[in-house]
């Protein structure tokens, strides 16, 4: 671990070669040991079920708020579970995680084994900070080694809200459908005027030029997505070209400085580390 500090942010190549398959028996996200997200989903109840579970809901909304407010701009990095050590991608992240780590920003992802991982392991390795957004997990995980501090949800919809809510740039690994739901949520939201036109990288061009060109034939084509929503990923193999783009969009054209950070109040639960 450096000895150094990185400083913080306040508020206000060659392509890779096909890489090895992921481990397909990665039980990640394939079952939760809560219900409730379920039971929610599963049409009209009782009123009164209703407004509990509304309650709930509110009650992880609040949660979230008072444990993040505070954890600096974030950069949010999605990708799969299911990338091992061993992988090129893993690698990539964990680059990734530590020049972010480096260029002052917190890493936030979704708490879990793979690329999430990854990316908290490299921010910790360069002395940063690393945070993760973890839904209730499967009997038999828990979050990575590598958090400073970690939120657990019940509800996806509040968990991407949060992924999403702190961060001034998002980075997306390669992944299967849970990274496609968070990439595609996020780029509806920047579309649609819902969020600020953060940066948005995608890293690894074999894997995501095929679906960049799919969206193009098809989509673009057929007249139901305009140039600029798919122009606005850009895609690289260079964890230095796309911290350097995050760093120069924040500094420039969102506000952000280098400086001291906002003091947190205890009376509102209120905590920094």
């Amino acid at each position: 671990m450096p000895e150094h500090t990185p400083p913080r942010l306040d508020h206000e190549s060659e392509s890779l070669a096909a890489p090895p398959r992921a481990h397909s028996d990665d039980r990640w996200g394939k079952g939760t040991r809560d219900t409730s997200e379920r039971q929610f989903l599963h049409g009209p109840q009782a009123r009164g079920t209703d407004l509990a579970q509304a309650l709930g809901i509110f009650r992880e909304c609040v949660k979230g708020f008072r444990r993040l407010h505070f954890v600096g701009p974030c950069v949010t990095v999605f990708g799969s579970a299911r990338f091992d050590e061993d992988h090129p991608y893993y690698a990539l992240a964990r680059e990734l995680g530590g020049r972010l780590a480096e260029a002052g920003f917190t890493v936030m992802t979704g708490g879990g084994p793979g690329i999430m991982e990854a990316a908290n392991r490299g921010a910790k390795e360069a002395g940063g900070y690393s945070v993760g957004c973890n839904i209730t997990l499967p009997l038999e995980q828990a979050p990575n080694a590598y958090l400073d501090r970690w939120v657990e949800f019940r509800y996806f919809s509040v968990r991407k809200m949060l992924l999403e809510k702190y961060s001034y740039a998002f980075v997306a690994m390669p992944g299967g459908l849970g990274t496609l739901d968070e990439l595609f949520e996020t780029a509806v939201l920047i579309q649609t005027g819902k969020m600020r036109e953060f940066p948005f990288v995608l890293m690894g061009r074999s894997f995501w030029t095929p679906l960049l060109d799919y969206l193009r034939d098809h989509l673009l084509a057929a007249g139901t997505v305009d140039a600029a929503d798919i122009e606005r990923w850009v895609v690289t193999d260079s964890a230095e070209e796309a911290v350097e783009l995050v760093r120069q969009r924040a500094l420039s054209q969102f506000g952000l400085s280098y400086g001291p950070r906002a003091k947190p109040r205890w009376w509102l639960g209120e905590t920094l580390g």
